[in-house]
């Protein structure tokens, strides 16, 4: 009786410190995809490479797909300025040693001197290799109705 009593303890600690290291991540996750948007807006590309995978492959609202080097030109360039970049309605889901975001991005700026602005949804994949949280996929769609 006491090793079932004892085994039924030492369950529930386990389960409590798999679901506080969990929402820790979450939490660790959040604050990375808010890291990630300030990066972009203010084209500070030593962060954003920090934060992608080497492998990292994006698809845009217009459904170009770039790979870490391709995205990190396409931030870089100069002729697009970013007025307002913002996330809602982030959800985080933790599966081991993956993540998966999904949420809501406004992005409104100029490109080339034209105004532009995005209402999108999005779905990012982050993965943990060595202690260190990174991005591999992202996607960014145009919902068809707002």
């Amino acid at each position: 009786m006491r090793l079932c009593v004892c085994t039924g303890v030492l369950l529930l600690i386990a389960c409590a410190v798999v679901g506080a290291q969990e929402k820790g991540d979450a939490a660790t996750i959040r604050a990375l995809e808010m890291k990630w948007t300030e990066s972009y807006k203010q084209h500070s590309i030593d962060i954003l490479s920090s934060l992608l995978a080497d492998d990292f492959v994006i698809t845009v609202e217009d459904g170009n797909v770039y790979s870490k080097a391709g995205y990190i030109s396409h931030t870089a360039d100069g002729s697009v300025h970013v007025d307002v970049a913002e996330m809602s309605d982030l959800k985080v889901r933790i599966h081991g040693d993956t993540a998966i975001v999904t949420g809501a991005y406004h992005e409104k700026g100029t490109a080339n001197g034209k105004p532009y602005e995005y209402h999108d949804r999005l779905t990012d994949v982050w993965m943990k290799t060595a202690s260190k949280w990174q991005v591999i996929a992202s996607h960014y769609s145009v919902p068809t109705k707002q």
